[in-house]
Protein backbone atom coordinates (compact mmCIF):
# COMPACT_ATOMS: atom_id res chain seq x y z
CA UNK A 1 0.00 0.00 0.00
CA UNK A 2 0.95 3.35 -0.73
CA UNK A 3 0.84 6.81 0.64
CA UNK A 4 -2.05 8.76 -1.92
CA UNK A 5 -0.60 12.02 -1.00
CA UNK A 6 3.43 11.61 -1.79
CA UNK A 7 3.63 8.37 -3.04
CA UNK A 8 5.69 6.99 0.03
CA UNK A 9 5.32 3.20 0.80
CA UNK A 10 2.63 2.66 3.94
CA UNK A 11 2.74 -0.25 6.60
CA UNK A 12 -0.33 -1.98 6.37
CA UNK A 13 -1.16 -0.86 9.94
CA UNK A 14 -0.41 2.53 9.66
CA UNK A 15 -2.97 5.23 10.33
CA UNK A 16 -0.74 7.79 8.41
CA UNK A 17 1.81 8.43 6.07
CA UNK A 18 5.26 8.99 8.45
CA UNK A 19 6.62 11.05 5.06
CA UNK A 20 3.88 13.68 4.83
CA UNK A 21 1.89 13.12 7.84
CA UNK A 22 -1.24 13.00 5.59
CA UNK A 23 -4.25 9.92 7.07
CA UNK A 24 -3.62 6.79 5.39
CA UNK A 25 -6.39 6.68 2.18
CA UNK A 26 -6.01 10.77 1.77
CA UNK A 27 -4.72 12.03 -1.16
CA UNK A 28 -5.06 11.88 -4.69
CA UNK A 29 -1.33 12.32 -6.38
CA UNK A 30 -0.39 9.16 -5.93
CA UNK A 31 -2.32 5.38 -6.67
CA UNK A 32 -2.89 3.45 -3.52
CA UNK A 33 -2.13 0.18 -5.18
CA UNK A 34 1.22 0.88 -7.00
CA UNK A 35 2.40 4.25 -5.56
CA UNK A 36 2.90 5.51 -9.32
CA UNK A 37 1.54 9.26 -9.90
CA UNK A 38 -1.62 10.05 -11.35
CA UNK A 39 -3.09 11.99 -13.90
CA UNK A 40 -5.72 14.99 -12.24
CA UNK A 41 -8.78 13.68 -12.13
CA UNK A 42 -7.56 10.00 -13.15
CA UNK A 43 -10.40 7.38 -11.94
CA UNK A 44 -7.85 4.66 -12.78
CA UNK A 45 -4.23 4.39 -12.36
CA UNK A 46 -3.34 3.67 -16.04
CA UNK A 47 -0.07 1.94 -14.33
CA UNK A 48 -1.75 -0.66 -12.72
CA UNK A 49 -6.06 -0.52 -13.21
CA UNK A 50 -6.83 -0.23 -9.80
CA UNK A 51 -9.51 2.48 -8.91
CA UNK A 52 -7.91 6.10 -8.28
CA UNK A 53 -10.70 7.54 -6.91
CA UNK A 54 -12.21 6.38 -3.84
CA UNK A 55 -11.93 9.56 -2.23
CA UNK A 56 -15.32 10.66 -4.66
CA UNK A 57 -17.72 9.41 -1.80
CA UNK A 58 -16.03 11.58 0.96
CA UNK A 59 -16.24 14.79 -1.59
CA UNK A 60 -19.70 14.34 -1.91
CA UNK A 61 -20.58 13.64 1.64
CA UNK A 62 -22.24 16.14 3.47
CA UNK A 63 -20.38 18.71 5.03
CA UNK A 64 -20.48 19.52 8.79
CA UNK A 65 -21.51 22.97 9.99
CA UNK A 66 -18.90 25.15 11.17
CA UNK A 67 -21.33 27.35 13.06
CA UNK A 68 -22.34 23.89 14.77
CA UNK A 69 -19.25 23.06 15.76
CA UNK A 70 -18.74 26.66 16.98
CA UNK A 71 -21.28 25.84 19.65
CA UNK A 72 -20.74 22.65 20.38
CA UNK A 73 -16.69 23.76 21.42
CA UNK A 74 -18.38 26.64 23.14
CA UNK A 75 -21.30 25.15 25.32
CA UNK A 76 -19.79 21.52 25.62
CA UNK A 77 -16.45 21.71 24.09
CA UNK A 78 -14.85 20.54 27.86
CA UNK A 79 -16.19 16.89 27.00
CA UNK A 80 -15.44 16.85 23.80
CA UNK A 81 -19.05 16.79 22.04
CA UNK A 82 -17.77 19.02 18.87
CA UNK A 83 -14.98 16.41 18.55
CA UNK A 84 -17.57 13.69 17.98
CA UNK A 85 -19.65 15.87 15.84
CA UNK A 86 -16.33 16.25 13.65
CA UNK A 87 -15.55 12.83 13.79
CA UNK A 88 -12.18 13.17 16.54
CA UNK A 89 -13.39 10.78 18.60
CA UNK A 90 -9.83 9.49 19.79
CA UNK A 91 -9.77 13.52 21.00
CA UNK A 92 -13.49 13.27 22.24
CA UNK A 93 -12.89 9.89 25.05
CA UNK A 94 -9.59 11.97 26.19
CA UNK A 95 -11.29 15.07 27.15
CA UNK A 96 -14.09 12.88 28.52
CA UNK A 97 -11.55 11.19 30.62
CA UNK A 98 -9.65 14.65 31.28
CA UNK A 99 -12.70 16.17 32.62
CA UNK A 100 -13.75 13.12 34.74
CA UNK A 101 -10.02 12.99 36.13
CA UNK A 102 -9.37 16.75 36.67
CA UNK A 103 -12.68 18.39 36.71
CA UNK A 104 -11.29 21.01 33.81
CA UNK A 105 -8.59 19.49 31.87
CA UNK A 106 -10.69 19.29 28.40
CA UNK A 107 -12.16 23.01 28.75
CA UNK A 108 -8.69 24.76 28.35
CA UNK A 109 -8.67 22.40 25.04
CA UNK A 110 -11.87 23.22 24.18
CA UNK A 111 -11.12 26.23 24.55
CA UNK A 112 -8.53 26.35 22.25
CA UNK A 113 -10.61 24.31 19.85
CA UNK A 114 -13.31 27.34 19.95
CA UNK A 115 -10.66 29.94 18.84
CA UNK A 116 -9.20 27.41 16.11
CA UNK A 117 -12.72 27.19 14.79
CA UNK A 118 -13.71 30.72 14.64
CA UNK A 119 -9.96 31.55 13.56
CA UNK A 120 -10.30 29.06 10.67
CA UNK A 121 -7.48 26.83 11.61
CA UNK A 122 -9.77 24.03 11.81
CA UNK A 123 -11.85 24.27 8.93
CA UNK A 124 -11.86 20.16 8.28
CA UNK A 125 -13.56 16.97 9.74
CA UNK A 126 -11.94 14.30 10.39
CA UNK A 127 -12.64 12.51 6.56
CA UNK A 128 -11.03 15.99 5.38
CA UNK A 129 -13.95 17.54 4.25
CA UNK A 130 -14.19 21.45 4.37
CA UNK A 131 -16.76 22.50 7.13
CA UNK A 132 -19.77 24.24 5.99
CA UNK A 133 -19.09 28.47 6.57
CA UNK A 134 -22.54 29.67 7.40
CA UNK A 135 -21.31 32.99 9.44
Amino acid sequence: MYCKNCGAELNENAVACMTCGFGKGTGDKFCANCGKELNPGAMICVNCGAAAAPQAAAQGAEQKSKLVAVLLAFFLGGIGIHDFYLGYTKYGVIKIILTCCTGVGGSIWALIDFVRLLTGSLSKDAAGNELKKEF
